[in-house]
């Protein structure tokens, strides 16, 4: 397998994950729309600034992250830690429009109340299927 190109590609046709948070040694999970921003190799969604996961991530900044496949099994999991982005929703627009058209009207109707979140891990595992399975180091 070609871990670097299997990554790309799951990257650029998923359009979801499951992000895990803890608070208060309770783990938290939710499905967040995203896209990975190669160049700064972060992953970046947006939520409310009154959000459940904003004061998730300010008391532990530490997470962990699943794609999810809509058919057969390929996804990509990784640990990582969250911050807010020093870019706006507006700065991303054009990326999450271009992966998730109807981004569009969410970010017309509310973007001024959404805040970037980035998602910054070393490695990942890529799962193709259950043979398929290697870990892709992001530096490489």
């Amino acid at each position: 397998m070609n871990t670097k190109q299997e990554f790309t590609r799951l990257m650029n046709t998923q359009t979801e994950i499951a992000l895990a948070t803890c608070a208060d040694g309770q783990p938290n999970v939710r499905i967040v729309n995203f896209y990975f921003d190669e160049a700064a190799k972060v992953m970046l969604f947006t939520t409310f600034g009154d959000n459940e996961k904003v004061k998730e991530f300010e008391g532990n900044n530490k997470v962990a992250l699943t794609t999810i496949p809509h058919t057969g099994n390929e996804h990509v999991k990784a640990k990582g830690t969250v911050q807010k982005s020093s870019r706006t929703v507006f700065d991303a627009a054009e990326q999450f429009i271009k992966k998730i058209p109807d981004y569009k009207d969410i970010i017309e109707q509310a973007g001024d109340y959404l805040i970037l979140f980035e998602i910054a891990f070393e490695s990942a595992v890529i799962t193709l299927d259950f043979e398929n399975i290697e870990t892709y180091d992001l530096d490489d």
